[in-house]
């Protein structure tokens, strides 16, 4: 079996990468990045190492796309990340909506037509951000401790469970000009493996967490907050009252990896049910919860409060993954604290990270 990961070089893909040559026999995998961001390079030596061809490309360029060795499946792990892309907010790493537009969607049709033509698998990871802002902002919320919690006891919208929000949640915009390049990516997705008549899954993963991850402020929070309270950086509560009572979930991507390889298996054709792929309530966690993990790991460190509204944030999110555990038979085994520790001994051991992955 041969498998592309596009993005190969990033934090998710380089995990799948790595991932599936340890732990799948005969495969081979070539990982397709543009080695955009700081960090990307790191990850190349090491999958070079284990025996992984990289290729450097980008997949808006079709002629990239298009030189691509033939595979049996295609792994779609190149995304601008932020929910902050392609706005002036800080933070959104000074993409434009031009840039965000053309990474996120023309890039994957360029894909997704390479993997149509080659008859090739395809699996997309998708995002918790395709669910609709508006209705995620008027959750039925109480505070309790440092933290928000579902107000289970009060009416819940369609797609809303004690479990959290499920793949029945509403998707109609505004959903952020990221999530909206991600939705359209699916729905594009969709159509193309229905025509193609080969398989595809869309996997709407949580938040990604873990040692090695190119944090920042507008993704991969967990990590870049922990980094950052052992660097003694600065760090805010942003929005919300300026407390850090805003909730995600966290997720592992040794997990999603676990998940993946048992999609590989399959002998189905066309799309298949699209499912959410998380840490789920399990390991939802708060900012101020992480401060205090934080704390008591490395030390107090001050947090600023600034209660003025970022664009596009929202105080809950937490993934139900139920579908995927009875599709596939999988639940995340790497709890939040195991994903914490892992990402502060990676703090203790690359004081300057935050410098090296820095664009």
């Amino acid at each position: 079996m041969h498998v592309v990961v596009t993005g190969g070089c990033g934090f998710v893909g380089s995990a799948l990468a790595r991932r599936l040559v340890e732990w799948l026999p005969a495969i081979r995998v070539t990982a397709f990045d543009n080695l955009r961001r700081a960090g990307a390079e790191t990850n190349r030596s090491l999958l070079r190492s284990l025996g992984i061809a990289v290729v450097h490309g980008d997949a808006r360029c079709r002629s990239d796309v298009d030189a691509l060795p033939a595979c049996d499946w295609l792994i779609d792990a190149a995304a601008e990340p932020s929910v902050l892309a392609g706005t002036t907010a800080a933070g959104g790493g000074g993409t434009t909506s031009r840039q965000l537009v053309e990474h996120n969607l023309w890039g994957t049709v360029n894909l997704l037509e390479a993997a149509a033509e080659r008859r090739s698998g395809f699996v997309m990871l998708s995002t918790s951000r395709v669910y609709a802002i508006e209705p995620l902002a008027r959750l039925p919320l109480a505070e309790s401790g440092s933290v928000f919690r579902l107000d289970t006891a009060s009416p819940l919208p369609i797609g809303v469970g004690p479990a959290g929000i499920s793949e029945a949640f509403a998707t109609a915009g505004p959903v952020s000009l990221y999530g909206a390049t991600k939705l359209a990516s699916e729905a594009l997705a969709i159509e193309y493996a229905a025509q193609a008549r080969t398989p595809l899954f869309i996997n709407r993963c949580g938040v990604m967490a873990g040692a090695g991850q190119f944090g920042r402020a507008d993704q991969g929070i967990f990590s870049w907050w922990i980094h950052a309270w052992a660097a003694r950086r600065p760090l805010r509560y942003i929005g919300f009252g300026g407390r850090g009572l805003q909730v995600r979930d966290c997720l592992h991507p040794d997990d999603l990896a676990r998940l993946i390889m048992t999609q590989l298996s399959t002998t189905a054709t066309g799309p298949q049910p699209l499912v959410n792929v998380s840490g789920g309530l399990a390991s939802a966690t708060s900012l101020a919860e992480l401060s205090a993990w934080c704390a008591d790991r490395f030390g107090p460190h001050e947090v600023a409060a600034d209660p003025a509204p970022r664009p596009n944030d929202i105080p809950w999110l937490v993934l139900d993954h139920g579908r995927a555990s009875q599709a596939y038979a999988w639940q995340p085994d790497r709890d939040r604290l195991t994903i914490f520790e892992e990402i502060a001994a990676h703090a203790e051991d690359h004081p300057d990270w935050l410098d090296r992955v820095a664009n």
